[in-house]
């Protein structure tokens, strides 16, 4: 399981609606403890549509009590996102709604907190240089000197500038999420590939992987421009200001609750999507150390589970498994678990290719891990 999380303080002026979020959070596992009926199962998911935190902090609660498991009776609350694809058989659709992997990692939750400048106003943080990264399977919370709140998702890698008119964060892989600390005199900027993301004070999550660049705004709003200039891999003064150059000259806004995918190459062309507060909680449930699926492909779930191993998953050349959909919330890590599942809710088995790739396919007859 994961490391224990406290649950996030917020404001003073916002300190009660997060007492009753807690205290709601609090009820709903309780309830769980029996089985829902059909019209609190109504209320709950209609509670986990208000607002991607209400998602989050019935994630940390869980995790607080020891309650992950539970969670597990939420798979029909999470709506499959609208998407195109081929009807499934009824049997299969019930299989698919009812794959619910359980796997245990511990995530190393390290929260740096730099002292050295928690005393000082944060303007007078004039210039610093930073590096951090994960290992795969791990994440990290870090505090800023300004006091901006990063999260590194698995195997992620960051370049941290500070100087008197920005502070730069340089995205070289992975996935991060990052509460900017206010400050109108320095933007805070992420670079990554050839684009800028700039906020003043928001929060907003950002993945960047061989085929795209994903961009959720989770609080405020942020400016997406392209890099027109000469990259800046040392990132000096000169290059922040030609980062704040760039957005500058073209920007296009996103706000809190949309999503923006971006090529490496071309030119900020693709339209800024709405996506609700269930939609947002399932893409950033990384940082409770679960992942929710809604529907997606095996070929696609078995992809986004091997980020947080170093077991790559393939399967065979069978048309069953392309037909097959996942739908729930699962916990990263335990391969072992993993496969139990898959052969109890599947029937389907595995054939270690290596040390570190593993083959499903259909099991016939049914077999045991």
């Amino acid at each position: 399981m994961s490391n224990v999380h406290q649950i996030h303080q917020s404001s003073h002026d916002s300190n009660q609606i997060e007492d009753e979020r807690l205290d709601q959070a609090s009820e709903w596992l309780a309830k769980l403890d029996r089985n829902l009926s059909g019209n609190e199962k109504e209320a709950l998911k209609a509670w986990l549509g208000e607002s991607y935190k209400n998602v989050e902090v019935l994630l940390e609660v869980a995790q607080l009590w020891d309650k992950m498991s539970e969670l597990s009776r939420l798979s029909d609350l999470f709506p499959q996102a609208s998407r195109q694809q081929k009807k499934l058989p009824v049997w299969l659709g019930a299989i698919a709604a009812s794959i619910l992997l359980a796997i245990a990692l511990s995530f190393f939750q390290e929260t740096f907190n730099f002292s050295l400048f928690n005393q000082v106003n944060k303007s007078a943080v004039v210039a610093k240089q930073l590096n951090f990264q994960t290992a795969v399977g791990e994440s990290k919370d870090i505090i800023l000197p300004d006091q901006s709140k990063i999260t590194l998702n698995t195997n992620s890698f960051v370049h941290i500038k500070y100087t008197p008119s920005a502070r730069v964060i340089n995205l070289i892989r992975g996935e991060i999420h990052i509460d900017v600390a206010h400050d109108t005199s320095r933007p805070l900027s992420v670079v990554t590939g050839n684009k800028i993301i700039q906020a003043v004070g928001t929060a907003f999550n950002v993945e960047v992987n061989n085929e795209k660049i994903e961009l959720i705004v989770t609080d405020g709003k942020v400016l997406v421009a392209q890099q027109y200039t000469t990259a800046v891999p040392n990132l000096s003064n000169n290059g922040t200001s030609r980062v704040a150059k760039d957005v500058s000259l073209h920007s296009t806004p996103v706000s809190k609750g949309e999503k923006l995918n971006l090529d490496f190459k071309d030119v900020i062309t693709k339209k800024v999507e709405k996506i609700d507060a269930i939609d947002v909680a399932a893409n950033l449930s990384w940082r409770q150390g679960s992942i929710i699926f809604r529907g997606e492909s095996l070929s696609d779930a078995m992809t986004e589970i091997s980020r947080y191993t170093n077991i790559n998953f393939e399967l065979a050349d069978d048309e069953r498994l392309k037909q097959v959909h996942v739908a729930g919330m699962f916990k990263t890590g335990d391969v072992k678990g993993l496969l139990e599942v898959l052969n109890n809710n599947f029937n389907i088995s595995y054939e270690r290719v290596s040390p570190d790739k593993i083959m499903l396919k259909y099991a016939s007859p049914h077999t045991t891990i």
